[in-house]
């Protein structure tokens, strides 16, 4: 059975486990039986006995993104200048909105909205241009002044 967080097993499987509580199966049993845990098992039944509910509640606690209310903004002024850092992203929003964020905020944000922003060079380096100054060369390899 697949599950993924955050995602009530399904009303089908719930019937099962309530269907073999009541022939008489144990927490353990059932669990093994439907390739559940024992503490899901178990909160089910706890459930109908305290309430009598035998479905679903719906999910609780969902936080709002921090930057939701800025999504539209933020991504105008990418499209305004699409060469701004994410500093810079950061301090426009700190003065303009006078919100602050981090810099992984900020490239969360970006990437979920399908945005670029600056980014390192990935090149390789020229053989042409000095690569530290204690090397001391400018030219090609081999040559040095």
């Amino acid at each position: 059975m697949l599950w993924e967080r955050g995602k009530a097993y399904s009303q089908d499987l719930r019937t099962r486990v309530l269907a073999a509580a009541d022939e008489g199966a144990g927490v353990g049993q059932i669990a093994t039986l439907l390739r559940v845990s024992i503490s899901y098992v178990s909160k089910v039944l706890s459930r109908r006995r305290a309430t009598g509910e035998t479905s679903a509640r719906p999910q609780r606690s969902h936080r709002t993104r921090k930057l939701s209310a800025f999504h539209a903004a933020i991504a105008a002024e990418v499209a305004a200048r699409p060469d701004i850092t994410i500093a810079e992203l950061r301090r426009w929003l700190r003065e303009t909105h006078d919100v602050t964020a981090s810099e992984g905020l900020m490239h969360n944000t970006l990437v979920r909205l399908g945005l670029t922003f600056k980014k390192s060079p990935s090149g390789r380096p020229s053989r042409t241009v000095p690569i530290s100054p204690r090397r001391g060369h400018s030219g090609a390899l081999g040559s040095r002044t």
